[in-house]
């Protein structure tokens, strides 16, 4: 799908550990990535199982995400909500772990959420337009026409109670259009 980027930072160990450079806004530009991140987000989720999303938030307040794992391993999926884009409704799921140290760029137009793989997990991700409650909307995450294979049995996986009530997709109102 047009616009998501998948970026592996480099990582030089040695004895004490490691370091990396996880944003460089010159070689993101050059990537083709160049609105500016404003805001960090950080989560901790304790169960593996834990399901956040999937969300988004409507224009003026749409926001390209930059997501990375820190500790634990995530399933992270961006569904396509661009109406007339020619993958509208479709998804991508990719594991993102602090071993595979891969990033997920998904851009405005997507609605986005995780799956814990395994306990205590800690999410990072960067924004480029700050947190609107006014803005923000939700996808239901275990829709059956998204077709999305979850790691988590519906009965088991932990939820905040709004994540449980949003619309389905042939529901929802506010989409984007697919403006490429």
């Amino acid at each position: 799908m047009r616009g998501k980027k998948s970026i592996t930072p480099k990582r030089f160990g040695d004895h004490r550990g490691f370091f990396s450079e996880t944003y460089n806004a010159e070689a993101f530009a050059k990537a083709g990535i160049t609105r500016p991140f404003v805001q960090d987000n950080h989560s901790l989720s304790q169960d593996k199982g834990t399901v956040r999303g999937l969300h988004y938030q409507m224009a003026p307040h749409g926001q390209d995400k930059l997501v990375r794992v820190t500790k634990g391993a995530i399933l992270d999926v961006a569904v396509d909500i661009r109406r007339g884009s020619p993958t509208f409704g479709q998804h991508i799921a990719v594991v993102l772990s602090s071993e595979n140290w891969q990033q997920l760029y998904i851009p405005v137009g997507f609605a986005h959420g995780f799956c814990t793989l395994e306990p205590a997990t800690e999410v990072m991700y960067k924004v480029t337009s700050l947190y609107a409650p006014q803005a923000e909307r939700g996808l239901r995450w275990n829709d059956p026409d998204l077709k999305i294979d979850w790691p988590v049995e519906e009965a088991a996986a932990t939820l905040s109670a709004k994540d449980t009530v949003y619309p389905m997709l042939r529901d929802l109102t506010d989409l984007f259009e697919d403006l490429t």
